[in-house]
């Protein structure tokens, strides 16, 4: 703590941005870029009741997960997303349907239902889980250049644009043949996985660096949104 309350980070602190302290460059063509040029694709994944299948289906379950887990030769990262679940707008739904009931029975039973989901919030704590599978790719490539590539990007900078534009998307398909190669190994186990768009990938971020919001947020337009 007394690092991290130092005076040399107190004085660059009012002018620095919580960007600069993100690991994320950008969001582009559904797929993250990192500062160091790594990039990430991310999968939401479907959830199974384990505990209802029964004894041959677990263990096929476990089987081909266990091959799946063999067949990977690149690193992966697994989440689980819990937020309390915020009911108000589906209580407002309840009012204003328990307004619009021209029975008096009808009313009170709605009535006695929105009284007993107020109840059942307040006395236990109600999640909502996401599950994600995140997928890495780095491109191997000699960060040092020498001289001559220098003059190289001077004298022809378009070339150089193109070049880097060419790397992302050769980076970007091989993200995304490992993203299809985990798609097919577990679809036989009864997941069903969909990629995240470049919309959704900003709202994940959005979202898991604002724990503290209660509402999840939705970005409609974003092309208004910088994450440089």
């Amino acid at each position: 703590m007394e690092i991290l309350n130092s005076q040399k980070i107190t004085k660059t602190s009012s002018k620095s941005t919580s960007q600069q302290f993100m690991d994320v460059a950008e969001v582009k063509d559904d797929a993250i870029v990192l500062k160091n040029g790594t990039l990430r694709g991310v999968l939401s994944v479907s959830a199974i009741n384990y505990d209802l299948k029964s004894t041959q289906e677990q263990e096929a379950i476990i089987n081909q997960y266990k091959n799946f887990l063999n067949s990977l030769d690149f690193p992966l990262q697994i989440l689980i997303n819990s937020r309390k679940i915020n009911i108000e707008k589906y209580l407002d739904f309840i009012e204003r349907k328990e307004k619009d009931q021209p029975s008096e029975l009808l009313r009170f039973q709605i009535s006695e239902y929105k009284n007993f989901i107020q109840h059942l919030v307040s006395v236990s704590n109600i999640m909502d889980k996401n599950f994600y599978i995140i997928i890495p790719f780095s491109s191997i490539e000699n960060r040092e250049k020498g001289i001559f590539d220098s003059f190289s990007t001077l004298l022809n900078p378009r070339k150089s644009i193109m070049d880097k534009r060419e790397l992302f998307e050769t980076c970007r398909n091989q993200l995304f043949q490992r993203m299809n190669h985990i798609i097919a190994s577990l679809s036989g186990i009864g997941l069903k996985m969909v990629p995240l768009k470049t919309k959704e990938l900003i709202e994940l971020l959005y979202n898991s660096y604002n724990s503290n919001v209660f509402n999840l947020t939705e970005l409609e337009d974003t092309r208004n949104l910088d994450l440089k």
